[in-house]
Protein backbone atom coordinates (compact mmCIF):
# COMPACT_ATOMS: atom_id res chain seq x y z
CA UNK A 1 0.00 0.00 0.00
CA UNK A 2 1.69 3.41 -1.42
CA UNK A 3 0.13 5.25 1.21
CA UNK A 4 2.14 8.51 0.72
CA UNK A 5 1.08 8.66 -2.95
CA UNK A 6 -2.37 7.88 -2.36
CA UNK A 7 -2.23 10.97 0.43
CA UNK A 8 -0.34 13.09 -2.29
CA UNK A 9 -2.74 12.32 -4.82
CA UNK A 10 -5.92 13.66 -3.20
CA UNK A 11 -4.60 16.72 -3.63
CA UNK A 12 -5.31 18.75 -0.59
CA UNK A 13 -9.27 17.90 -0.61
CA UNK A 14 -9.78 16.37 3.17
CA UNK A 15 -12.71 13.86 1.98
CA UNK A 16 -10.89 12.89 -0.73
CA UNK A 17 -7.38 12.26 1.46
CA UNK A 18 -9.98 10.18 4.22
CA UNK A 19 -11.49 7.97 1.23
CA UNK A 20 -8.39 7.43 -0.72
CA UNK A 21 -6.25 6.42 3.11
CA UNK A 22 -8.97 3.74 3.89
CA UNK A 23 -9.87 2.54 0.68
CA UNK A 24 -8.03 -1.34 1.15
CA UNK A 25 -10.01 -0.97 4.51
CA UNK A 26 -13.27 -0.64 3.14
CA UNK A 27 -15.24 -3.65 1.44
CA UNK A 28 -17.80 -3.97 -0.99
CA UNK A 29 -20.95 -1.97 -0.47
CA UNK A 30 -19.32 -0.73 2.60
CA UNK A 31 -18.46 1.98 0.48
CA UNK A 32 -21.82 3.60 0.43
CA UNK A 33 -21.75 3.75 4.21
CA UNK A 34 -19.88 7.46 3.92
CA UNK A 35 -20.39 10.80 2.74
CA UNK A 36 -20.15 11.79 -1.47
CA UNK A 37 -16.77 13.07 -0.57
CA UNK A 38 -15.23 10.08 1.01
CA UNK A 39 -16.93 7.84 -1.55
CA UNK A 40 -14.86 10.20 -4.66
CA UNK A 41 -11.58 9.33 -2.54
CA UNK A 42 -12.41 5.49 -1.93
CA UNK A 43 -12.86 5.24 -5.96
CA UNK A 44 -10.19 7.24 -6.68
CA UNK A 45 -7.90 5.48 -4.61
CA UNK A 46 -8.97 1.98 -6.62
CA UNK A 47 -8.71 4.52 -9.96
CA UNK A 48 -5.07 4.78 -8.98
CA UNK A 49 -4.22 0.75 -8.09
CA UNK A 50 -5.62 -0.46 -11.32
CA UNK A 51 -4.04 2.08 -13.41
CA UNK A 52 -0.64 1.45 -11.42
CA UNK A 53 -0.83 -2.09 -11.60
CA UNK A 54 -1.22 -1.90 -16.06
CA UNK A 55 1.36 0.88 -16.18
CA UNK A 56 4.43 -0.23 -18.45
CA UNK A 57 7.01 0.32 -16.22
CA UNK A 58 5.75 -1.00 -13.38
CA UNK A 59 5.05 -4.49 -15.19
CA UNK A 60 8.59 -4.02 -15.98
CA UNK A 61 10.21 -3.32 -12.77
CA UNK A 62 8.17 -5.92 -10.91
CA UNK A 63 10.59 -8.46 -12.60
CA UNK A 64 13.41 -6.99 -10.47
CA UNK A 65 12.03 -7.91 -7.53
CA UNK A 66 9.60 -11.21 -7.87
CA UNK A 67 13.05 -13.31 -7.50
CA UNK A 68 12.55 -12.97 -3.70
CA UNK A 69 8.94 -11.27 -3.90
CA UNK A 70 6.90 -13.46 -6.09
CA UNK A 71 3.23 -12.69 -6.13
CA UNK A 72 3.75 -9.71 -3.87
CA UNK A 73 6.31 -7.67 -6.09
CA UNK A 74 3.56 -5.48 -6.99
CA UNK A 75 2.91 -4.36 -3.11
CA UNK A 76 6.38 -3.89 -2.76
CA UNK A 77 6.72 -1.59 -5.57
CA UNK A 78 3.79 0.50 -4.18
CA UNK A 79 6.02 1.03 -1.01
CA UNK A 80 9.38 1.67 -3.70
CA UNK A 81 7.04 4.61 -5.47
CA UNK A 82 6.73 6.24 -2.40
CA UNK A 83 10.61 5.86 -1.27
CA UNK A 84 11.00 7.82 -5.46
CA UNK A 85 8.31 9.96 -4.34
CA UNK A 86 9.69 11.07 -1.03
CA UNK A 87 12.35 11.68 -2.91
CA UNK A 88 11.37 13.78 -5.77
CA UNK A 89 12.40 17.62 -5.81
CA UNK A 90 10.58 17.99 -8.79
CA UNK A 91 6.97 17.48 -6.48
CA UNK A 92 8.00 19.21 -3.25
CA UNK A 93 11.52 19.79 -1.26
CA UNK A 94 12.24 17.70 2.09
CA UNK A 95 10.80 20.53 4.22
CA UNK A 96 7.69 20.48 2.94
CA UNK A 97 7.33 16.50 2.91
CA UNK A 98 8.23 16.83 6.63
CA UNK A 99 4.97 19.51 6.80
CA UNK A 100 2.80 17.67 4.09
CA UNK A 101 2.88 14.23 6.32
CA UNK A 102 1.93 16.44 9.32
CA UNK A 103 -0.90 18.23 8.09
CA UNK A 104 -2.17 14.42 6.91
CA UNK A 105 -1.84 12.73 10.09
CA UNK A 106 -3.49 16.24 11.81
CA UNK A 107 -6.69 15.30 9.09
CA UNK A 108 -6.78 11.80 9.56
CA UNK A 109 -7.22 12.32 13.71
CA UNK A 110 -9.70 14.72 12.94
CA UNK A 111 -11.63 12.20 11.24
CA UNK A 112 -11.08 9.44 13.23
CA UNK A 113 -15.04 8.47 14.08
CA UNK A 114 -15.41 7.71 10.48
CA UNK A 115 -12.51 5.63 10.10
CA UNK A 116 -12.52 1.82 9.62
CA UNK A 117 -11.34 0.19 13.18
CA UNK A 118 -8.69 -1.24 11.29
CA UNK A 119 -7.46 2.03 10.28
CA UNK A 120 -7.83 3.97 12.80
CA UNK A 121 -6.25 1.54 15.18
CA UNK A 122 -3.22 1.44 12.84
CA UNK A 123 -2.95 5.13 12.75
CA UNK A 124 -1.14 6.28 15.53
CA UNK A 125 1.98 3.92 14.73
CA UNK A 126 1.82 5.34 11.48
CA UNK A 127 1.69 8.41 12.65
CA UNK A 128 4.03 8.27 15.33
CA UNK A 129 6.64 6.02 13.57
CA UNK A 130 5.64 9.32 10.76
CA UNK A 131 5.79 6.45 7.95
CA UNK A 132 4.53 8.97 5.16
CA UNK A 133 8.13 10.93 5.62
CA UNK A 134 10.13 7.95 6.42
CA UNK A 135 10.07 6.20 2.98
CA UNK A 136 12.73 8.64 2.18
CA UNK A 137 15.03 6.57 4.20
CA UNK A 138 16.08 3.12 3.05
CA UNK A 139 15.35 2.20 6.68
CA UNK A 140 12.12 3.43 6.30
CA UNK A 141 11.88 1.22 3.08
CA UNK A 142 12.97 -1.85 5.08
CA UNK A 143 10.68 -1.34 8.16
CA UNK A 144 7.85 -1.25 5.56
CA UNK A 145 9.55 -4.34 4.06
CA UNK A 146 9.05 -6.23 7.07
CA UNK A 147 5.59 -4.65 7.73
CA UNK A 148 4.35 -5.92 4.35
CA UNK A 149 6.14 -9.78 4.91
CA UNK A 150 4.34 -9.92 7.94
CA UNK A 151 1.15 -9.79 6.45
CA UNK A 152 1.80 -11.65 2.79
CA UNK A 153 0.54 -15.30 3.61
CA UNK A 154 2.63 -16.45 0.82
CA UNK A 155 5.66 -14.79 0.90
CA UNK A 156 8.08 -17.54 0.91
CA UNK A 157 11.19 -15.31 0.74
CA UNK A 158 11.96 -13.12 3.66
CA UNK A 159 11.87 -9.11 3.48
CA UNK A 160 15.83 -8.78 3.62
CA UNK A 161 15.80 -10.76 0.32
CA UNK A 162 13.26 -8.70 -1.56
CA UNK A 163 15.52 -5.14 0.12
CA UNK A 164 18.45 -6.51 -1.13
CA UNK A 165 17.53 -6.73 -4.74
CA UNK A 166 15.57 -3.37 -4.15
CA UNK A 167 19.07 -1.73 -3.37
CA UNK A 168 20.81 -4.22 -6.22
CA UNK A 169 18.33 -2.46 -9.03
CA UNK A 170 17.76 0.74 -6.94
CA UNK A 171 18.66 2.98 -10.23
CA UNK A 172 16.43 0.80 -13.07
CA UNK A 173 13.79 1.28 -10.03
CA UNK A 174 14.35 4.62 -9.85
CA UNK A 175 13.66 5.23 -13.75
CA UNK A 176 10.65 3.42 -13.31
CA UNK A 177 9.69 6.20 -10.99
CA UNK A 178 10.46 8.62 -13.35
CA UNK A 179 8.31 7.08 -16.14
CA UNK A 180 5.51 6.04 -14.47
CA UNK A 181 4.90 9.11 -11.60
CA UNK A 182 4.02 11.72 -13.99
CA UNK A 183 1.50 9.39 -16.24
CA UNK A 184 -0.17 8.71 -12.85
CA UNK A 185 -0.39 12.13 -11.01
CA UNK A 186 -2.30 13.11 -14.55
CA UNK A 187 -4.35 10.24 -14.10
CA UNK A 188 -5.48 11.05 -10.44
CA UNK A 189 -6.24 14.84 -11.48
CA UNK A 190 -8.66 13.38 -14.67
CA UNK A 191 -10.36 11.02 -12.45
CA UNK A 192 -10.95 12.94 -9.90
CA UNK A 193 -12.37 15.82 -12.43
CA UNK A 194 -14.35 12.97 -13.59
CA UNK A 195 -15.60 11.98 -10.21
CA UNK A 196 -16.56 15.40 -9.40
CA UNK A 197 -18.93 15.92 -11.88
CA UNK A 198 -21.10 12.64 -11.41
Amino acid sequence: MNYLAHAYLSFHQPDILIGNMISDFVKGKQQFDYTPGIQQGIRLHRAIDAFTDSHSATLKAKQYLKPAAGRYAGAFMDIVYDHFLALDPGEMQEKDWSMFAGEVYDQLFLSRPVLPESFASMLPFMSRQNWLYNYRFDWGISRSFKGLASRARYLTAESDDVFALFETHYHSLGEAYQQFFPDVKNFAKETLVALMKQ
